[in-house]
């Protein structure tokens, strides 16, 4: 039998690094934003830290493989890969399973940059990505308060939160 409901928790933590000809970080994106930073994760894919923990909640929702199992970051199919591929494949793995998206809630822990002015953007994108209307999307931005890592922005860190529902068409 079908669980009516399930619930699923995505995390994402990226080290920050300098993006210019000197660093090894890349281009700031988050919840596919390019977002102008001095400093960009450093990841195999965009390291957008945002879809990744969507990502993840999804598939840990319905108990399929993480996504550093179905796109490992060591094939170099997936190096500098748009992270809304993974997005959109953990999507379909809900829908195959038989369950809709009913709604999620995204945080966003990094000192700078400053999140709101893009906000929107992201919840449009994510939404967009899962094929669900733009009010199912919830995403915040909090600071560390200069707290280790993340608060010397060091690193980027994300949690989300997924609710899906039996839709019977599994």
């Amino acid at each position: 039998m079908t669980p009516p409901y399930r619930i699923g928790h995505g995390y994402d933590l990226h080290r920050l690094e300098p993006n210019d000809e000197h660093g090894p970080g890349r281009p700031f994106v988050l919840g596919g934003v390019e977002i102008e930073h001095d400093r960009g994760p450093v990841a195999h894919s965009d390291g957008d830290a945002l879809l990744h923990a969507v990502t993840d909640a999804l598939l840990g929702a319905i108990g399929a493989p993480d996504i550093g199992q179905l796109f490992p970051n060591d094939d170099p199919r997936h190096e500098s890969e748009d992270s809304r591929v993974f997005l959109v494949e953990a999507a379909r793995r809900v829908r195959e399973a038989g369950y809709a998206i009913e709604n999620l809630d995204a945080t966003v822990i990094c000192e700078a940059p400053k999140l709101s002015p893009h906000k929107h953007l992201m919840r449009t994108n994510i939404a967009a990505g899962l094929d669900v209307p733009e009010d199912r999307v919830n995403v915040k931005g909090k600071t560390h308060e200069r707290v280790d890592a993340v608060g010397r922005n060091e690193a980027i860190e994300v949690h989300c939160v997924v609710l899906l529902v039996a839709t019977g068409d599994a």
